[in-house]
């Protein structure tokens, strides 16, 4: 009697230790929301989404204010067209601008909102004119190799083509 006791013991925490990881592996990865709340829709223009997900967190200050719903290709302007929801009781002026940022160095992407300061606010459906698109680290490599390749290049004219000084006779 005792040994079934002790299997059902073991198998409710084994049950238990498994429904945690599942809670944890939804919630790291976005998704699950657990208390779902309120929330209007805005959306922006961006020239690059970079690697930006529906699902990823809208914030302001450091604060989640909302979540990304959906990334699309606007075939009229060709760029994408990034609607998101905006967490009800969270409003932001007119001449607020849009960013697409990073956490950390090699984090995922998110949603950046920085409120401007015009006394009339963002109705529900608006779009935010004022955006600046993700900045691809790749991008930023190849300038930065191009820009050394350059300087390596342009030399100091004493015709040994590097920057070292010219050998002397």
């Amino acid at each position: 009697m005792a040994k079934k006791s002790i299997e059902i013991l073991v198998g409710g925490f084994v049950l238990l230790g498994l429904a945690a990881l599942l809670f944890l592996a939804l919630k790291a990865a976005n998704l699950a929301t657990f208390g779902e709340r309120e929330a209007y829709t805005l959306q922006a223009r961006f020239d690059n989404i970079g690697g930006l997900k529906p699902r990823a967190p809208v914030r302001s200050a450091g604060v989640t204010v909302g979540r990304v719903t959906s990334i699309t290709l606007d075939p009229k302007t060709y760029q994408g067209l990034v609607v998101f929801q905006v967490f009800q009781g969270v409003q932001f002026p007119r001449d607020s601008s849009a960013k697409i940022l990073t956490s950390g160095l090699l984090g995922d992407q998110y949603l950046g909102i920085e409120p401007g300061a015009e006394d009339a606010m963002l109705a529900a459906g608006a779009t935010i004119t004022q955006t600046q698109s993700a900045v691809v680290l790749e991008n930023l490599i190849g300038q930065f190799l191009f820009s050394r390749a350059a300087d390596a290049g342009g030399g100091t004219g004493n015709g040994n083509g590097g920057g070292a000084p010219a050998a002397k006779p």
